[in-house]
């Protein structure tokens, strides 16, 4: 114990001195090393500074990418060919046809003048639109990067990116419209004259004169007086005497049926008549009946049995608003007027087909009492109207055994055929004669009753031509009895009421 207490301050002692001489060494190394350290930070930073002197520039990448590019244009032509027309073209004709009322022998001469006014409104709307749509992105990329590098062995590296992305639409729309409206009248006139030889002046106008029975005869018979075709060729006829009413045979038919009256039974109510004489059928399918012992028009609106009296009382007399016995009529272009053979009375009568029993109607021709002059009529029988070829009437004298024609309204007629007051079975007369037709050459047909034959009168010619049955009164295919009504077809075949054989014939055109 008592060593440890004297050895122990002297260990002290001795680290103590060792610890200083350690110190001593260490400073000393230390201070020998100062100027090395010294040296080599002025050494280093020379170096920094040549380093500083000779790095590179740090990399600047910049990139630009345009993404997209868009330019859309739309133009629509400023002068399209149409885009609206409206064109509006009014057109007017007017055709005014003059045939010769006299014309020569052999010859008809048409003269036609033609006026056509062409107005044409052209209106024209065009719109041009033009639509230009623009878009444009663009986007840049700048990319710097800086690298550094020291002997310390240090790397510092500094990337800088920058996207710049810029869209851009624009779009441009214009819109034009042009609206011109061009208006052009245009008008020319035109006159033509066309002469055609008249078929019956050259002797190419007949008929066969063997007649087929289309309606009637010995197994039927009928009283057959007027007879009417109508548009489609259905053929209608007058009972007079047998059944006292009308019958209708339909084109290519075989058997008639009664369209007016009560078959077998005469009298004066409206669904009966009494010796019927002329029939007519309208475009709308009403049937006129000349009612003559009834002395009256009556109308059968289509489809009816009843009908209703236009013209007359019922009761015979002189008066305008009478008839007495009634034999044919004739219709103007209208359908609207007709023209009525006032027998016993000895004139022609006026009156709408709207009129009703007892209206007046107006004197046409005639009414001074039986006259075999022009200025008067005896026992006015057929008549015939056809105004697209003359304005005149053309009415037979059945007691004054000729034809003559009249304007409505004139204070007298013309003489075509027969000579008044004179019967005969020359060609240049008649015999009682009854229906009457005019052609489109203003040709007439005349059934000339008392001598059984159908004549042909040439236009402004007074001597007839037979063209069907002859002096003699007979039943065979060839002949004819007391014939009076006259009608043809579409293809101008002829059909005759042959009154006296209660039979109703057809003639085929040649």
């Amino acid at each position: 114990m008592a060593y440890l207490n004297l050895t122990c301050p002297r260990m002290f002692y001795i680290l103590g001195l060792f610890a200083l001489a350690l110190f001593a060494i260490a400073c000393t190394i230390i201070l020998s090393l100062i100027p090395l350290y010294v040296s080599q930070a002025y050494s280093n930073i020379i170096n920094i500074k040549t380093l500083e002197a000779t790095k590179p520039i740090p990399t600047l990448t910049t990139t630009t990418n345009v993404t997209s590019v868009t330019l859309t244009t739309t133009i629509a032509s400023t002068t399209p060919t149409a885009d609206t027309i409206t064109t509006t073209t009014t057109s007017t004709a007017t055709s005014t046809t003059i045939a010769s009322t006299t014309p020569t022998a052999d010859t008809i001469t048409t003269t036609t003048t033609s006026t056509a006014t062409s107005t044409t409104n052209s209106t024209t709307t065009s719109t041009a639109t033009s639509t230009t749509t623009s878009t444009t992105t663009s986007t840049t990329t700048s990319t710097a990067t800086s690298t550094t590098t020291t002997t310390t062995t240090t790397t510092t590296t500094t990337t800088t990116t920058t996207t710049t992305t810029t869209t851009t639409t624009t779009t441009s729309t214009t819109t034009s419209t042009t609206t011109s409206t061009t208006t052009s009248t245009t008008t020319s006139t035109t006159t033509t004259t066309t002469t055609t030889t008249n078929p019956c002046i050259s002797g190419n106008l007949g008929w066969n004169t063997t007649g087929i029975t289309v309606l009637g005869g010995v197994t039927a018979p009928i009283g057959s007086s007027g007879i009417f075709l109508d548009s489609n060729d259905n053929l209608y006829a007058v009972d007079e005497t047998i059944n006292f009413d009308v019958w209708q045979l339909l084109k290519n038919a075989v058997n008639p049926t009664v369209v007016a009256g009560t078959a077998g039974t005469y009298g004066s109510n409206s669904t009966q008549l009494h010796n019927p004489n002329d029939v007519h059928v309208d475009k709308s399918g009403n049937i006129y009946v000349s009612d003559s012992y009834n002395h009256r028009i009556q109308k059968f609106i289509s489809g009816s049995n009843v009908g209703v009296t236009i013209a007359g009382t019922g009761t015979a007399g002189a008066a305008l608003n009478q008839l007495d016995t009634p034999r044919y009529f004739t219709f103007d272009s209208t359908e609207t007027y007709m023209y009525i053979a006032d027998y016993n009375n000895h004139r022609i009568m006026g009156y709408s087909t709207s009129s009703t029993s007892g209206t007046n109607g107006t004197l046409i021709a005639g009414g001074i009492g039986a006259s075999n002059t022009n200025t008067g009529l005896n026992g006015p029988w057929g008549i015939h109207y056809l105004p697209s070829i003359s304005n005149d009437l053309f009415i037979v004298n059945n007691l004054g055994q000729s034809v003559i024609r009249w304007n409505p309204g004139a204070s007298s007629g013309v003489y075509l055929a027969g000579t008044p007051g004179t019967s005969g079975s020359d060609a240049t007369l008649l015999t009682g004669p009854g229906g009457i037709k005019i052609d489109s050459y203003m040709n007439f047909y005349v059934g000339d009753a008392g001598k059984n034959r159908i004549q042909l009168f040439c236009s402004n010619i007074n001597t007839g031509i037979t063209i069907a049955g002859g002096v003699a009164a007979g039943s065979s295919a060839t002949q004819l009895n007391d014939p009076l009504g006259i009608a043809f077809d579409s293809a101008m075949n002829m059909y005759v009421a042959d009154t006296g054989n209660n039979r109703v014939q057809k003639f085929m055109k040649l």
